[in-house]
């Protein structure tokens, strides 16, 4: 099954990459990759943040979003597009969809945010709530696409949508050429996944360090068996990282070139919600901020070193950083 995807992941690349900028650009601007005397004086190393919850629906995934969007034939997609999610995915897909006048149907599990649900459907798309997790809602989409017609787009599966998010670790690279380490978090894998191929595709040499929560260590169990691992449970107060398993596409590009992952507890996950807003002023969701306390963790390790980190998201819960502040 995964010899498939290991054909696929050589069409994520460089190149396909700066294809992608040429059409993400029409409706993006680069997000910042600011550095920060106070992370940089804790860790003992130059910190540097890629700000992506500065991006439109406050998140990466809007890269991939647009990029998908604008390389698909529209008559592939005329009865809409479905997608599952816990928010952030969701998000993105319903703005870019309003642009490129195409339905949206967008699948939610039980347990998800309503305000996320809520922008959801004010960006225009059909909201669907089903199952009990993103893993449910995922093979809801399966069933859904089968019998409806849908254009389902398996997020971490898409060539495409890597390719978008590729974008982001070419602003790192022109913005840092000399940086060392990048350190990203661990949900359903597009996102790191896509920094590897870019960023060794410009310097092999630069260390990639995933980040998960304990609870939903779905890559670091599959990493550490040598095969594709899929959770019976991935409860996290982090939505982001709240995946039973990672998607085959991103698993077969991270298994043999990540450096490291760092499993993080939930106490410190809600930490470093409060560190992102303490150090750099910028309020992230617990997934978003899950690379902040990740480098803490480890920092002996980023001595004297140039250290980007991705904050992914800022869609927090209000419950969640009640608790984060509490």
């Amino acid at each position: 099954m995964l010899k498939k995807y290991q054909k696929l992941s050589e069409s994520v690349n460089v190149r396909s990459a700066l294809r992608a900028k040429s059409i993400i650009r029409r409706y993006l601007k680069p997000t910042n990759l600011t550095h920060y005397s106070e992370l940089s004086r804790l860790m003992d190393a130059e910190i540097f943040v890629k700000h992506e919850n500065h991006n439109p629906t406050s998140s990466f995934k809007i890269r991939g979003a647009i990029n998908l969007f604008g390389s698909i034939d529209p008559e592939d997609a005329t009865s809409g597009v479905l997608v599952a999610t816990r928010g952030n995915h969701g998000l993105a897909m319903a703005w870019a969809a309003q642009w490129f006048n195409l339905p949206c149907t967008v699948v939610v599990p039980e347990s998800n945010s309503e305000e996320i649900n809520h922008c959801i459907e004010g960006f225009g798309a059909e909201l669907i709530i089903h199952g009990h997790d993103f893993y449910d809602a995922q093979l809801f989409c399966d069933e859904l696409s089968e019998s409806a017609g849908y254009y389902y787009v398996e997020q971490g599966n898409e060539v495409s949508i890597l390719n978008g998010i590729g974008t982001m670790t070419l602003e790192i690279m022109e913005d840092l050429p000399d940086v060392d380490v990048i350190i990203s978090p661990i949900g359903g894998g597009a996102l790191c996944a896509s920094i590897i191929k870019v960023a060794r595709g410009i310097n092999p040499e630069i260390e990639i360090i995933g980040v998960q929560a304990e609870t939903a260590a779905s890559f670091y169990h599959s990493w550490q068996k040598g095969k594709w691992v899929v959770l019976d449970n991935a409860d996290t107060i982090a939505d982001g990282l709240a995946a039973r398993s990672v998607f085959q596409l991103p698993y077969v590009i991270m298994k043999d070139q990540i450096n490291d992952v760092v499993l993080l507890r939930e106490d410190e996950i809600l930490s470093g919600v409060n560190m992102s807003i303490e150090s750099t002023h910028n309020l992230a969701e617990c997934a978003g901020a899950a690379s902040l306390v990740a480098a803490m963790k480890i920092k002996d390790r980023l001595k004297g070193k140039r250290v980007a980190l991705i904050m992914s998201g800022g869609n927090i819960e209000r419950k969640h950083l009640v608790q984060a502040i509490q």
